[in-house]
């Protein structure tokens, strides 16, 4: 990827708190096993550092691992940072391959794998960026990076039945709707949405400084983001948190209709209970 993706931007009035609204699955709220002897916990140890052989690692002919360990190591780290990367591609593109490969570097120190699966690696990567990235310009990855994992987060979230528009009409505006599970919400002080249709969609406009707000949704089999209308992440915030319906949409800021058709079009509403076949 060239360095056209990589987009000054400053902010205006402030950064806000990031607020993603879904139930995370189990590997997002660990980065580190627990649970290990002390003899793993070395040879982790080793692996991170970049230097070193576990003590007593030998092969099977009681030779010490010596090179063979390192050749190993090399190996983790080039699979750990393809898996950042495919994690967090438009963050990859916006930063540029250099800064991206000294970042992945410090965090793949830093952050152990949880779990066999590379697909689930990455989780605190945008909190790391968030401490790492020096305030101002670049201060929109973070929450680029928490768009990338929403996504994923929706690509692996169950299956729900969701609302359809005539079931939805002859609800009782008392009647609670939640989002489905791979549904999502995330509001930023920044251009989020349009800073990384920038970095995966050639040709795409340079964004503008504002906040925005994006609807994570999956209504086949992949996930998509939506940029949302004014007034309509609130919307979305009270269905997130299982409000009444009517309560729902009275707090948008703007016109509903607008984020209401977006929410049904996407089947991002769970049906209730007493409705699902």
């Amino acid at each position: 990827m060239s360095s056209d993706a990589r987009l000054p931007l400053t902010e205006e009035g402030g950064s806000a708190p990031t607020a993603l609204r879904a139930a995370p699955p189990e590997y997002l709220d660990q980065e580190e096993a627990g649970g290990l002897s002390p003899s793993e916990r070395a040879f982790r140890a080793r692996l991170a550092s970049g230097s070193g052989v576990p003590p007593g690692l030998t092969d099977g002919a009681g030779r010490p691992a010596g090179r063979r360990f390192d050749v190993y190591r090399n190996n983790v780290a080039v699979g750990l940072r393809e898996a950042l990367e495919s994690g967090f591609p438009a963050v990859a593109r916006l930063l540029g391959p250099a800064n991206f490969d000294g970042l992945a570097r410090a965090f793949l120190q830093e952050h152990h794998p949880a779990a066999p699966v590379m697909q689930r690696y990455g989780a605190g990567f945008p909190e790391f960026l968030a401490t790492r990235l020096p305030p101002g310009r670049l201060g929109y990855l973070p929450d680029v990076a928490r768009l990338e994992l929403a996504l994923r987060h929706a690509y692996h979230a169950a299956d729900a039945t969701p609302i359809g528009p005539e079931t939805l009409a002859g609800l009782h505006e008392d009647t609670c709707l939640s989002l489905v599970p791979a549904a999502a919400l995330l509001r930023s002080a920044w251009p989020v949405f349009s800073v990384y249709r920038f970095a995966m969609q050639p040709g795409s406009p340079r964004p503008a400084a504002r906040a925005e707000d994006v609807l994570i949704t999956r209504p086949g089999f992949d996930p998509d983001a939506h940029l949302l209308p004014p007034g309509g992440a609130a919307m979305v915030a009270a269905f997130a948190e299982s409000a009444p319906l009517g309560a729902a949409i009275a707090a948008a800021d703007a016109d509903a209709a607008e984020t209401l058709t977006l929410l049904l079009r996407e089947g991002a509403l769970a049906a209730p209970k007493e409705t699902r076949r």
